[in-house]
């Protein structure tokens, strides 16, 4: 386990501290009433907290990572939909990073946010990753070590995947795992249900053979070795 610090003490130099209000979200995007609804509902505040750029700290841009974003939100409900996220996340056309906060704790999200190879100006977006509820003066430590923009995006998000990386995995590569593990344990707790349901012995041996496969194969998708 992990016993690194995953809050991130981001440099002073960096600070924007610049309040973003919901209605300038709503006019970047075809936001849908439900949607609307969440933020009134669910959000306090929404802080443009930190820019990561070159001309803040010193780390090249790539086409991939121009920019990173660092956002705060203030929750006025324990639980916060992904909706909210996504729809900050599609508005902004840089990857981002929150830091979300209820009374005094703290948690910190992000999904792994890649250019589309062939429509300029959207970006596709995995699910999100994110840490355990924290003190919010738990610690926090420097920002991962990386040659550019793109290297400390990646330095950033491991901090959050539950997967570790493969020798030279890249990102894509580390998120498409885990989307797969997700996908597989998906298919597992189903298989599980159905056979707790099922009454007849030689359904339950085929079953049963069903979910050795796939348990087998999740333990592959998890290592962190490259075998095969």
């Amino acid at each position: 386990m992990n016993t690194n610090p995953i809050l991130i003490n981001y440099p002073e130099k960096a600070a924007f501290g610049r309040v973003l209000p919901k209605n300038k979200i709503y006019e970047h995007g075809a936001v849908k009433a439900n949607v609307k609804a969440l933020f009134v509902e669910q959000v306090e505040a929404i802080t443009w907290a930190y820019k990561l750029a070159q001309d803040t700290i010193n780390l090249a841009a790539t086409p991939q990572v121009p920019e990173i974003q660092i956002f705060t939100i203030e929750q006025r409900t324990p639980e916060l939909d992904r909706a909210v996220l996504r729809c900050i996340d599609q508005t902004v056309q840089f990857p981002l990073v929150f830091e979300l906060y209820y009374h005094s704790r703290i948690q910190m999200v992000a999904c792994y946010k890649q250019p589309h190879p062939i429509h300029a100006k959207e970006w596709m977006i995995s699910d999100y990753f994110t840490s355990s509820w924290l003190a919010t003066d738990s610690a926090r430590t420097a920002l991962p070590l990386a040659l550019d923009l793109a290297g400390l995006y990646a330095g950033i998000l491991h901090r959050l995947i539950p997967l570790p990386p493969r020798p030279q995995e890249p990102l894509a590569d580390l998120v498409g795992r885990v989307a797969q593990v997700m996908a597989k344990q998906r298919d597992i707790e189903q298989l599980t249900a159905r056979l707790h349901r099922e009454k007849h012995f030689n359904r339950k041996v085929e079953i049963n053979s069903q979910l050795r496969q796939l348990k087998q194969k999740m333990d592959e998708l998890r290592r962190d070795d490259s075998t095969d």
